[in-house]
């Protein structure tokens, strides 16, 4: 495999195709692009992206279709992520669809564990003061962190009072920083390369204190019928 000179093209429009004709009958046929044009293309950025960061786990492309009305196959996207949980995971993460680009840092939604301890940094006035000023200062670079996956509480968490200087934040579910581009034909180049890895060290303030204050997870992942007040 080459090293990475851009994403193709041919990866933007064959998600395109995709979703005009998601079937096990359009993949078989083009398995070739999915292969040259996607996979080979996107592992060859996450190579170069390793080291500095830690090793990237690239999606699957098939749907878990187990659950889920829509029966299509195959995923509109190609992505990665430095974690293996999805609920409890504090990671790098990129994704790649006909639309364009979007790439980031944090937690989607936090574990049960993590979220007590975030909120129990959030409350206090040092590590609660550090959080608000690292978010003003992404947010001033155009890297705003905001509360993830999950809308945040409509009341104040159990515990801490409705006047709380740091309210809004105590309410949150997750903490990432995600960067969304449309298509442009920077994405075609190395320049990909050079935008992912500014937006990720740009990450580090986040990165440093999530590491610090909250951790990884050490609970099972939480069912999708658990409450997580």
């Amino acid at each position: 495999m080459s090293g990475f000179d851009g994403l193709p093209p041919e990866l933007f429009t064959f998600f395109e195709r995709l979703r005009q004709d998601n079937s096990r009958e359009f993949w078989d046929a083009n398995k070739s692009t999915w292969v040259t044009m996607v996979h080979d293309p996107f592992e060859a950025l996450l190579a170069e992206l390793a080291g500095e960061f830690p090793p990237m786990r690239m999606f699957r492309p098939h749907r878990d279709v187990r659950f889920s009305k829509d029966k299509s196959p195959y995923k509109l996207w190609v992505g990665a992520t430095s974690e293996s949980r999805a609920i409890g995971g504090t990671g790098y993460y990129l994704r790649v669809d006909e639309s364009g680009l979007a790439t980031g840092y944090g937690s989607m939604v936090l574990a049960r564990d993590q979220l007590r301890r975030f909120r129990a940094a959030i409350d206090d006035d040092h590590s609660g003061r550090q959080f608000e000023e690292l978010t003003t200062q992404l947010a001033t670079a155009s890297l705003p962190v905001t509360f993830g996956a999950e809308p945040p509480l409509k009341t104040s968490p159990p515990g801490y009072p409705k006047t709380h200087p740091r309210i809004e934040h105590l309410r949150w579910k997750g903490a990432a920083m995600v960067k969304e581009y449309d298509r442009a034909d920077w994405m075609y180049t190395r320049q990909a390369l050079d935008t992912i890895r500014g937006i990720w060290r740009a990450a580090e303030p986040l990165k440093q204190w999530m590491d610090t204050h909250v951790g990884a997870s050490v609970q099972p992942v939480a069912g999708p019928n658990r409450s997580r007040k």
